[in-house]
């Protein structure tokens, strides 16, 4: 009996060292910012707690980060099989979260400053994984398409 076995893991060009240590930095900042974000949530269930006021939108934005590491988890190891679709969307992500979660927190009157600086230190990741993204060894592995 013949047995075929496929022992393709994926494009050749993501053998590529560089590539590979690219996306194994990209998976050290997901990791980081996975544990900020339940940081940054374990500090809003201590205030809530300890009776200070916590909004609803504190509440949500504590909440949905820790999920969204997931989801980002995920388009990060699709990319590294070879998704461009995946890294295009990483790509994206990772410029606009930035940009909308600091842009929004600031907005006077939203939330308190320490929450607005905590949240901010959570993006340092995710800004890291958009400055990876745009770097020259994913940029190459994944070009354009025209």
């Amino acid at each position: 009996m013949e047995t075929k076995t496929n022992t393709t893991t994926g494009p050749a060009f993501l053998d590529d060292p560089r590539i590979q240590g690219s996306f194994a930095s990209a998976q050290r900042s997901i990791g980081l910012y996975g544990a900020l974000t339940a940081a940054a949530l374990t500090a809003v269930v201590v205030v809530a707690a300890c009776g200070h006021t916590v909004n609803g939108f504190m509440w949500v934005r504590a909440v949905l980060p820790p999920l969204i590491t997931l989801l980002i988890h995920r388009m990060t190891v699709s990319a590294a099989g070879g998704s461009r679709r995946a890294f295009e969307r990483l790509s994206g992500l990772t410029v606009v979260m930035p940009i909308a979660i600091i842009g929004v927190d600031f907005v006077p009157g939203v939330c308190p400053l320490w929450y607005a600086l905590m949240q901010s230190v959570c993006m340092l990741p995710v800004i890291h994984l958009a400055f990876l993204t745009r770097g020259s060894a994913l940029r190459g592995a994944f070009p354009k398409a025209r």
